[in-house]
């Protein structure tokens, strides 16, 4: 197998990342590409009580083991199967389960601040930023939180507040220069995806 191609999906939280991944898996195949969610890189917390751990500000570059993605995505980039952490929301650390990835002719990663760590930056081959108004985001996440991560509506909507959205105007927008491509609304922008789509099929 060639060396794959790594591709960078970057934007704030609720802006269809996940969308646009799904939307270029469907082009793509499913067979030729693996996935990685930055969000399953937040540091290991075993050290900390649960009171402690609920505390984490999961929108800051230091709460990301970006040490261990990017090793993780040299070895790919090399051929060779990870043991991809999970991440367990609702008790705010890591389980002690892995998932097997493995290496194909197309890598996502996916992630809010994959843009802010040169390291990272420099392995992508072709990097996107999804850019949604604040509006919808807010509304994706406050559904998402609710629906599958067991949150409560004033939670999500204090966290917003207090976190994500500091750190989305600190970290998230400025890395916005550094993409090949943007995404405006996501995945329903059927034109950016079909560009993307003919740019990863020139380069695989």
């Amino acid at each position: 197998m060639t060396k794959p191609c790594i591709i960078g999906i970057c934007g704030g939280s609720g802006s269809g990342k996940s969308t646009v991944t799904r939307k270029l898996i469907e082009l793509v195949g499913n067979e030729n590409v693996s996935v990685i969610e930055q969000d399953s890189y937040y540091k290991d917390q075993s050290n900390l009580e649960f009171s402690e751990r609920v505390k984490t500000n999961y929108d800051h570059p230091f709460a990301f083991d970006n040490e261990l993605l990017l090793e993780h995505l040299i070895k790919l980039k090399n051929g060779e199967s990870i043991d991809k952490p999970i991440y367990d929301f609702s008790e705010h650390n890591r389980k002690k389960e892995t998932e097997i990835i493995y290496p194909k002719s197309i890598i996502i990663l996916e992630g809010i601040l994959i843009f802010n760590e040169r390291p990272l930056l420099n392995i992508l081959d072709i990097k996107v930023f999804v850019d949604t108004d604040s509006d919808v985001r807010i509304i994706r996440r406050i559904k998402r939180d609710m629906k599958y991560r067991g949150r409560s509506l004033d939670s999500v909507i204090d966290q917003y507040l207090e976190t994500v959205r500091p750190a989305h105007l600190q970290f998230v927008e400025p890395s916005k220069r550094y993409a090949d491509i943007i995404i405006p609304e996501g995945g329903a922008n059927e034109v950016a995806i079909d560009l993307l789509y003919q740019k990863i099929k020139s380069i695989v």
